[in-house]
C-alpha cells in the first residue's frame, strides 16, 4: 500500500482570539498536485505553515511520508528535517545573499559537504531557466526573475513535498500564467508532492485536486481532472 506524502488529521489551531482552523484533516498522494482555494482568513495559509512546521497544532497530527511530524502542542520534527521546500508569498529572498548564496545557504542547512553546492544549485537554476543569474542580487532582478529564483531555492534541496504560498499573487496575468505552466512541467518531471494556496481560482488548473476552505474548515475536495 502506498504511504501517502501528506496526512492532516484532525488539527485545529487558535492565533490569538482567531479560530484559524476547526478539525481540518486531509490526505494528499505521492507525486499529487494540491491546489488549496479560499478567500483571505479562510485558514489556507495557516494549513501550509503546519505542515512546513511553522506552526504548531493545537489539536491532531500531522504525518509526511509515514512520520508524525507533529502532534497537539508541539513539532516533534523540525521544518529542515521535513524533505519539504517553501515558496512564501513575499518571496523571503535574503537580500543581502546573490542567487547563487540563496541557494547555497539553503544547502548548508542541509549539511551538504560545501564541494557540492555550487554544481547543485546551478542544476537549480538551470531547471528554472535563470542559469546566469547566480552572481545577481534580489534587487537587481525583475519581479518573474525574483519568483523563478525562490522557486529554486524551494527545489534546491531536492524536497518531495513543495509548498507554495500564493507565489504569484503579485505578477500580471501573462507572467502568471507563463510561471504557472513552467511550475506545472517541472513538478511533474520531479514528480514533487505539491500543495499550493491561492485565492484565485485560476490556479486550479495547476492541480490534480482542489480543496476548498471557509472558515478555517475545508468545505468541498474534487477532482481537478487536469492531465
Amino acid at each position: 500500500m502506498t504511504v501517502p506524502a501528506i496526512v492532516v488529521s484532525h488539527v485545529s489551531k487558535r492565533l490569538g482570539a482567531h479560530q484559524a482552523l476547526t478539525d481540518v484533516s486531509l490526505a494528499v498522494s505521492p507525486a499529487e498536485a494540491i491546489v488549496i482555494l479560499g478567500p483571505s482568513g479562510s485558514g489556507k495559509t495557516t494549513l501550509l505553515r503546519l505542515i512546513a512546521g511553522l506552526e504548531a497544532p493545537d489539536t491532531g497530527t500531522i504525518t509526511v511520508h509515514g512520520v508524525c511530524v507533529a502532534e497537539a502542542g508541539r513539532n516533534l520534527i523540525p521544518p529542515h528535517e521535513r524533505g519539504l521546500g517553501f515558496v512564501f508569498q513575499d518571496l523571503a529572498l535574503w537580500p543581502h545573499l546573490t542567487v547563487a548564496e540563496n541557494l547555497g545557504f539553503v544547502l548548508g542547512s542541509a549539511r551538504m559537504p560545501r564541494a557540492q553546492r555550487a554544481s547543485r544549485g546551478q542544476r537549480a537554476l538551470d531547471t528554472m531557466q535563470i542559469g546566469t543569474l547566480g552572481s545577481r542580487y534580489p534587487h537587481q532582478l525583475s519581479g518573474g526573475e525574483q519568483q523563478r529564483v525562490a522557486l529554486a531555492r524551494a527545489l534546491v534541496g531536492q524536497p518531495r513535498v513543495l509548498l507554495l504560498d500564493e507565489p504569484f499573487s503579485s505578477l500580471d496575468p501573462e507572467l502568471r500564467a507563463t510561471l504557472g505552466a513552467e511550475l506545472h512541467q517541472v513538478r511533474r518531471e520531479l514528480k514533487v508532492t505539491m500543495v499550493y494556496v491561492t485565492h484565485d481560482r485560476d490556479d486550479s488548473v495547476l492541480a490534480d485536486a482542489v480543496v476548498e476552505m471557509r472558515g478555517g474548515r475545508i468545505t468541498s475536495l474534487s477532482n481537478a481532472g487536469n492531465p
